[in-house]
């Protein structure tokens, strides 16, 4: 009776699947489909929602380059008017200067003083004679 004894456990009985009934099945379907179908009109109504997007930047974005190249004139006709008052400042101060007074007769009338030499330019240097 040294034998070597097996362990023998008594079988165990198969578990079967709890059966489902076939309402819980369609139920389970038809919820699967509902979600489907919701999940399908979502990424309908987002695609669409998208396109619209990209038609309307594609509308806007020539809309947008004239309006910047617009502004970009504006801004070069701003810079030179900018200089032209300020020129004109400088020129109007200059005007009611008291003591420019007498260049500025000068520069506006041909009256000089009776010590000052007038000036004549020629185009052509006058020819020696001989």
């Amino acid at each position: 009776m040294n034998a070597i004894q097996h362990s023998f456990s008594p079988p165990q009985p198969i578990q079967e699947k709890p059966h489902t009934s076939r309402h819980k099945r369609n139920l389970r379907q038809r919820y699967c489909r509902v979600m489907a179908m919701e999940m399908g009109l979502k990424i309908g109504v987002n695609l669409i929602i998208a396109t619209v997007t990209v038609c309307s930047l594609a509308r806007l974005l020539p809309y947008h380059w004239s309006q910047q190249e617009k502004l970009r004139e504006i801004r070069t006709q701003e810079k030179l008017m900018k200089e032209n008052v300020d020129n004109l400042t400088v020129d109007f101060s200059r005007n009611f200067d008291p003591h420019q007074r007498k260049t500025i007769m000068q520069e506006q009338g041909y009256r000089f003083s009776p010590n000052q030499l007038r000036i004549v330019w020629s185009k052509y240097p006058q020819e020696k004679h001989q």
